[in-house]
Parts: C-alpha cells; structure tokens; sequence
C-alpha cells in the first residue's frame, strides 16, 4: 500500500517544486559565478589601462567604486525570491556593466594600449565573461519561469499549497531601462 500511494504521488509531480527550485539555486550560483569572473578581471584590467591613460583617473575611479559596489553587496539567502533585493543587486551589476563600457570608450583613445597583449587579452576574457553572463542570466530566467509556471498552474498550485508551503515566486532579470534605448549614432 506504501509502495503504491509513494508512486502515485511521484506521478503527481510532487516532486516538481524541490526540484525546480534546486534548479532555480543552480542556475543562480552560475549566474553569481559569471560575475564574479567578471569581478575578478577588472583589477587586472584597471592596472593595465591606468599605466597608459593615468589622466582618466576619474573613469578610473569610477570602475573601481562600481565593482566594489557590485561585490560587496551582502545578498541575503532568499535573494531570488526578495525584489528590492534582486533589483538592487541587478541596479549594482548594471552600474558595473555602465562603468566598463566608459572605461572601452576611454581606451579607444590609446593606441598604444589597444596593441598591449595583456589588455587585448583582459578585453577578450572580459568581452567572453559577458557573454557568458547573458548566458547564465538568461539560463536562470528560464528556470525561474519552469519554477513559477509549476506554482502557478494546476496542479502544482496544489501541491505547493499542501507539501511546499514556504514556496515563493522567484524573480528574474529584466532590461535595464538603459538597454530600452536606442544608442545614438553620430556620423560627422
């Protein structure tokens, strides 16, 4: 009788919301990985840069402060399930994100260091950490939306009701309000 009430219950999909969720975690800890790779390669980066362009101490400054903003943020364990959290979390990323695009601007004015081996190859590693930060970001969306869909529809509503009461909506990554505008191009 065990047996059978245990089988009919996996076939339920009983199992779908822990399992989700370990998803969830997993396709988090990626993306947290992707940007603290990320996060790991500016130093090496703002050394390099600074030995050519020392003058743009203020781009400078501004990447340094934008990382240690980005790092040192304290995320609580139910990050993904808290929006200001998640928001503040993803404002700081972005911030991130903003300030090494300045810092790229910058550079084009230095010849020189656009030849220097070692920032060609910073900027090529740097350049493949976000992609693969769109990656995992986008991975963990998808995840996120399996989880919530199995919250929100039937019978996984249910279920989550009755086994998995502390279950939450997670939240997932969204456009910044800068990506949402076209950048301007001026040909003069």
């Amino acid at each position: 009788m065990a047996a059978a009430l245990a089988v009919g219950l996996s076939a339920c999909g009983i199992n779908n919301v822990p399992t989700y969720d370990e998803e969830v975690k997993a396709a988090w800890a990626e993306v947290q990985n992707q940007y603290q790779r990320r996060a790991d390669l500016i130093p090496n980066l703002v050394e390099t840069v600074k030995g050519y362009a020392s003058h743009e101490q203020e781009t400078l400054t501004a990447v340094v402060e934008a990382r240690a903003k980005a790092t040192q943020m304290t995320l609580p364990e139910s990050v993904t399930e808290d929006p200001a959290a998640f928001q503040q979390f993803q404002q700081n990323q972005a911030g991130l994100t903003s300030a090494l695009a300045r810092l790229m601007v910058v550079v084009e004015q230095y010849p020189d260091l656009k030849a220097n081996q070692n920032f060609l190859a910073l900027q090529s590693q740097l350049e493949g950490t976000e992609n693969r930060i769109t990656i995992a970001r986008r991975d963990y969306n998808l995840t996120v939306q399996k989880y919530n869909t199995e919250l929100r529809t039937i019978p996984g509503r249910w279920v989550a009701g009755i086994f998995y009461p502390d279950a939450k909506v997670k939240e997932t990554f969204a456009a910044t309000s800068e990506a949402q505008t076209a950048p301007k191009v001026n040909f003069q």
